[in-house]
C-alpha cells in the first residue's frame, strides 16, 4: 500500500514526522521521553493521527516506539515508516535490529524510500516524510547534518516545527 492509498483509506488530513539525532545524551532521555509523549497527545488532540519516523537508531526508535505505546490509549493512531532502504540495519548491532523489526512488525505502513542504498538516500527519505507532513517535531541539538538539514527544509515548505 502507498501512502496515498493509505491517507484514502484512513481519511487521513493531518500527519507529523519526526526527525532527530541518533545520539541523545543520557541526562536528556527522561525529560525527552515525557515531553515527547505530551507534545504527541497535543497533536492527537488537535486531530494529527498519522506518524511518521524513519526508522534510525536514537530520536526516530524512541519516537516510533512512543507512538506505539500511545496506541494503546489511543487505537486510531497509525505509525508510518518511511525507510531510506531495505538494508538500513544491515550494519546495526542485532539488540539494535531486534528493536527495529519489532518496530517494523507494529507499524500500520512501511514504506521504503528506495529499494537499496544509495549516498543520498537518507536525505531522500528525510525529504519524502517532511513534504507528506504538515508537522515536524524534532530533537535538534547540532547545526549540521541530517536533522539540521531536515528542520531547515521543513521551515521552508512552512511546516510547523515542535522543538523538543
Amino acid at each position: 500500500m502507498t501512502l496515498n492509498q493509505f491517507q484514502t483509506k484512513y481519511k487521513i488530513t493531518e500527519r507529523c514526522c519526526f526527525s532527530g539525532h541518533r545520539i541523545i545524551a543520557s541526562d536528556e532521555l527522561f525529560l525527552l521521553k515525557d515531553r515527547l509523549t505530551a507534545e504527541l497527545e497535543n497533536l492527537i488532540n488537535r486531530g494529527v493521527v498519522v506518524f511518521i519516523a524513519g526508522g534510525a537508531l536514537g530520536f526516530d526508535t524512541l519516537a516510533a516506539q512512543t507512538v506505539l505505546k500511545l496506541k494503546g490509549k489511543y487505537p486510531f493512531v497509525r505509525l508510518v515508516l518511511a525507510l531510506p532502504c531495505k538494508e538500513q540495519d544491515a550494519h546495526w548491532k542485532d539488540k539494535d535490529k531486534e528493536v527495529y523489526r519489532e518496530i517494523m512488525r507494529r507499524a500500520d505502513l512501511v514504506h521504503y524510500v528506495n529499494e537499496g542504498y544509495t549516498p543520498s538516500c537518507m536525505r531522500s527519505r528525510n525529504d519524502y516524510m517532511v513534504e507528506w507532513a504538515e508537522y515536524c517535531m524534532c530533537y535538534l541539538r547540532y547545526d549540521n547534518g541530517g536533522t539540521y538539514y531536515t528542520v531547515t527544509r521543513a521551515k521552508r515548505l512552512g511546516k510547523e516545527l515542535i522543538r523538543l
